[in-house]
């Protein structure tokens, strides 16, 4: 069944490879971005060259979210999946991130997630259907040194995802999330770097290491069997093809280096936690619901 779809993040990246292939498999996708008629414009028009609507959203800006969503459900009468992918990457020692650098990943990576979130649900429940994909990361279940900050913000993307998931299940609407492993894509070339380089000089040999874990990491990546970032965008198009009330609450995508285990250890303890709140029901997803008027 053809899908209106709404990503974020879609100009590069594993959020324009998604929108390539699901409008190959015959979705309607809305491909959101910043700045589409200016440093991205050669972005916007390869996708509109594929059939794929371009739509301009700031997930930082509460008026650009309301009105690229409001411009989608113009167009198509409404919006059936929403694909939070935006996302910027930060590595190096933590303490060196200024509160200024922490707040603005969290403004994209968490409260932009949540903005856009609020902006489609109307839609979605006026529907009494839908699905929301968001697209977190291992390191929101491990950690690894000197991605504190980012690994932070992904933390609180799987509450954020949980909670949601609990909150509009009888309301006919699925929450799921995927969390992919470190992939070759500009994500790591535009990463953040600490703001406080004298902090990071002050931890000596410790300071080093970050720049040789990206170096470490480029070189892995590029090298010959490295991970296919196209497996990003075969997993969310299982995920919206799998039917309702049957998809996973998380989907580890690549290298896990245990996160997969840790949701399998976590998802009891999640679930009885809830069926301690007498909340249990809110955990199985209500598939008939009667439309809203």
């Amino acid at each position: 069944m053809v899908k209106n779809i709404l990503i974020t993040g879609a100009s590069t990246g594993f959020g324009r490879d998604t929108a390539e292939t699901l409008a190959r498999y015959g979705h309607k996708v809305f491909a959101s971005m910043r700045d589409p008629k200016g440093k991205n414009r050669l972005h916007a028009d390869a996708l509109r060259g594929q059939d794929i609507e371009v739509v301009e959203l700031d997930v930082t800006d509460s008026q650009s979210v309301d009105r690229a969503v409001a411009a989608v459900i113009a167009k198509a009468g409404r919006i059936d999946v929403l694909i939070n992918n935006a996302g910027v990457l930060a590595a190096g020692v933590s303490e060196a991130f200024t509160p200024e650098q922490a707040a603005a990943l969290f403004d994209v990576n968490v409260i932009g997630l949540l903005r856009v979130t609020r902006s489609v649900l109307p839609d979605l429940r006026r529907h009494n259907d839908g699905l929301i994909i968001n697209v977190g990361s291992i390191l929101g279940r491990v950690t690894f040194p000197f991605f504190g900050i980012y690994g932070a913000s992904k933390f609180a993307v799987e509450a954020l995802t949980d909670s949601f998931r609990y909150e509009v299940s009888q309301l006919g609407i699925d929450v799921t999330l995927v969390q992919p492993s470190a992939y070759p894509t500009q994500l790591f070339a535009s990463a953040t770097q600490p703001a406080d380089t004298g902090r990071t000089a002050e931890y000596g040999t410790v300071g080093e290491i970050p720049e040789a874990m990206f170096q470490q990491f480029d070189s892995m990546l590029s090298a010959h069997g490295a991970p296919d970032p196209h497996d990003i965008a075969e997993a969310i198009a299982h995920l919206i093809d799998t039917p309702k009330g049957e998809r996973p609450a998380r989907t580890v995508v690549g290298a896990s280096f245990g996160a997969d285990s840790l949701n399998d250890a976590t998802a009891p303890i999640q679930a009885s936690a809830v069926e301690a709140l007498d909340l249990g029901h809110l955990a199985r997803l209500k598939r008939t619901i009667k439309k809203c008027a």
